[in-house]
């Protein structure tokens, strides 16, 4: 299982999910995908082959934050990083046989996999001669389908029922996976005589598929996808996002689009960061998937296109509705004459398709006009149930000085000549709104973060991992800086740190990852052997421990250069000069309590300890890691 561990880069696979950037140090940060935050304190170190959260303290290597945010089993996670390896794995009791022992997922995604090939075959057969049709009446030509992997089902009962079990998988797999349903004399394909577009998570894995109908004898609807299956949730996957990845984190931008055809026209158009959900309208799941793309930092942004008729005002609307959920810029392009993508592309060409996300307009702009044609402006009376309805939305833009101005804008669409009184309507709102996030409401939507600001300030994760760690203590400050280089540069503190006893360490849980590190052989038995870490870890008693040294592993050190041996010789020596002068402070103490009347030889060996102790701080205190 090493072999796989190190076979694929822990960057490499955490970049598949969120975008990630210098932390220093060697290491790397992003936003968490475990948890909502907005900024980022999720820190991965390639060196070492880990990544810890000093938000929700979720940490480990590359099979736990496969096995966390996919929910596999240990078997599929080494299973699906052997495949990316191209390693061989050699299965136990009964030699190699994964068609019968991979895990469930594994399997289903093997059997997207095959089936999105087939179907990709099938688009060449004369049978499919309508889809190539239907591609082509809409621009699309073979290159634009390969690269999509577009393909097409044949309109027989079993046809890929059939293949896949050719190719070793149970009807009960068929079933699980959507690929195949319950019919009358068996499974039979869910989806007949229709053109296919596979459905990729962010990794690139087929989990599912968007089947177009082409026939008028189809009675089926016009879009049929996956059902919900244990690969596929509608809510939290997104057409194209395999395809559009890179460029959203590269623009710091992401273009929402209401279909596949509409993502394929905006890719070809050059617009590559266009990504669409499929069969439900956007939500909380899409969300936290270009979040974690964008960084959710405030120069980021979101464009939703929508038609100009009435259902797509209705989607702009339901879209406003979550704007605050994004630390991101949200703005709407309105396609025009109701022409989606697509069709603004067939008719004027790629360079219409990119004007059209050049002349969005912000998302809150576009809500507030919506609202304020709602009522009679000519009257009192509906000036006054606008301004109820769109000074709340206002209120809620983030950027102050956008507010500002947006109050005045909002003053003249009403016809309101004081101008002031709506400025002053609109920071009442947004003064309520910021006290209620103080007041215990989510403070996501105020901007404040949950959590810790930054790796300095982690303390020991509340619960069973034990008491919290004061770290404005210089105690357990150092305790924790030496510790995190005995275990990032062992080579700085051996063989001196492996002499110190865990009671030197005053915070239990510091003190306790040192008997890790004396359990794993010590930091002298790292040398060049990069199983070091891995040992630490395994020899933690419980996931809490294992978890505390994960992130004394990934947590950056204090210091702005590379560290050396004299930077490390200043943690040693704090330590060990701390823990002498909590002896001395003890042995004063039993003295005061000996009294007149004590044991002239216990008394004798009391003095002897003190006087040694006390000679020893001061040549730590003058000689420094010379003195150890």
């Amino acid at each position: 299982m090493k072999a796989v561990r190190d076979a694929v880069p822990i960057d490499a696979v955490v970049s598949e999910y969120l975008q990630l950037r210098n932390a220093g140090g060697g290491n790397l940060k992003g936003l968490c995908p475990f948890h909502d935050e907005k900024s980022p304190s999720f820190h991965v170190s390639p060196a070492k082959g880990l990544y810890h959260c000093f938000g929700c303290q979720e940490g480990g290597d590359v099979v736990d934050f496969i096995m966390k945010l996919d929910h596999l089993s240990f078997a599929e996670t080494i299973e699906r990083l052997a495949s990316q390896a191209g390693i061989t794995l050699r299965y136990e009791e009964g030699g190699y046989a994964p068609g019968r022992q991979q895990g469930e997922r594994t399997r289903l995604v093997e059997a997207h996999k095959i089936a999105a090939q087939y179907y990709t075959e099938q688009l060449d057969s004369p049978e499919a001669e309508i889809g190539r049709k239907f591609l082509a009446d809409r621009g699309f030509d073979q290159a634009a389908a390969q690269h999509f992997g577009v393909g097409y089902s044949p309109a027989g009962w079993d046809h890929l029922t059939r293949f896949l079990r050719g190719r070793g998988f149970s009807d009960q797999e068929l079933i699980l996976s959507g690929l195949s349903q319950d019919g009358r004399r068996g499974p039979i394909d869910r989806f007949r005589g229709r053109l296919m577009w596979p459905i990729r998570d962010i990794a690139g894995e087929v989990v599912g598929f968007g089947a177009r109908k082409l026939r008028d004898d189809d009675n089926g609807p016009k879009y049929l996808n996956t059902p919900e299956t244990p690969l596929y949730r509608k809510s939290q996957v997104l057409y194209g996002i395999d395809l559009a990845k890179k460029e959203i984190a590269k623009t710091n931008r992401a273009v929402v689009v209401e279909g596949y055809t509409d993502v394929m026209a905006c890719h070809l158009a050059g617009v590559r960061t266009a990504i669409a959900t499929c069969g439900t309208s956007f939500g909380e799941g899409h969300i936290k998937i270009l979040r974690r793309l964008l960084m959710d930092n405030s120069g980021s942004e979101v464009v939703f296109t929508f038609d100009g008729d009435a259902a797509g005002q209705k989607a702009a609307l339901r879209a406003f509705e979550d704007d605050q959920k994004f630390a991101a810029q949200t703005s709407i392009a309105i396609t025009p004459g109701g022409m989606d993508p697509c069709d603004l592309r067939l008719a004027q060409g790629d360079a219409a398709v990119a004007g059209l996300v050049e002349s969005r307009t912000p998302l809150f702009e576009f809500a507030l006009r919506q609202v304020v044609a709602r009522h009679n402006l000519d009257t009192t009376v509906g000036r006054a149930a606008a301004l109820d309805e769109a000074a709340p939305i206002v209120a809620n833009i983030k950027n102050s000085s956008i507010q500002h101005e947006s109050a005045v804008q909002l003053a003249g669409m009403l016809g309101i000549l004081d101008t002031q009184f709506v400025v002053r309507r609109v920071g009442q709102l947004a003064r309520w709104a910021r006290e209620r996030g103080r007041d215990g409401q989510d403070p996501s939507r105020t901007g404040r973060r949950a959590g810790p600001q930054a790796p300095e300030a982690a303390q020991a994760p509340a619960g069973p991992r034990g008491p919290a760690l004061n770290l404005r203590s210089p105690a357990h400050r150092v305790e924790r800086e030496l510790l995190k280089l005995a275990l990032q540069r062992p080579d700085l503190v051996s063989p001196a740190f492996d002499a110190y006893g865990a009671d030197e360490f005053t915070a239990p849980p510091y003190a306790t990852v040192r008997r890790c590190i004396e359990d794993a052989g010590g930091a002298l038995s790292a040398g060049g052997d990069n199983t070091y870490l891995a040992r630490v870890r395994e020899a933690a008693p419980d996931d809490t421990v294992r978890a505390m040294v994960t992130e004394l592993a990934v947590e950056p050190l204090h210091t702005r250069r590379d560290p050396d041996e004299a930077y490390a010789g200043v943690q040693l020596v704090a330590v060990r000069l701390a823990a002498v002068n909590r002896r001395v402070t003890e042995i004063r103490g039993a003295l005061q309590r000996l009294g007149p009347n004590a044991d002239p030889q216990h008394l004798a060996a009391v003095q002897n300890e003190l006087w040694v102790l006390q000679q020893y701080g001061q040549s730590l205190r003058e000689r420094g890691y010379a003195a150890l």
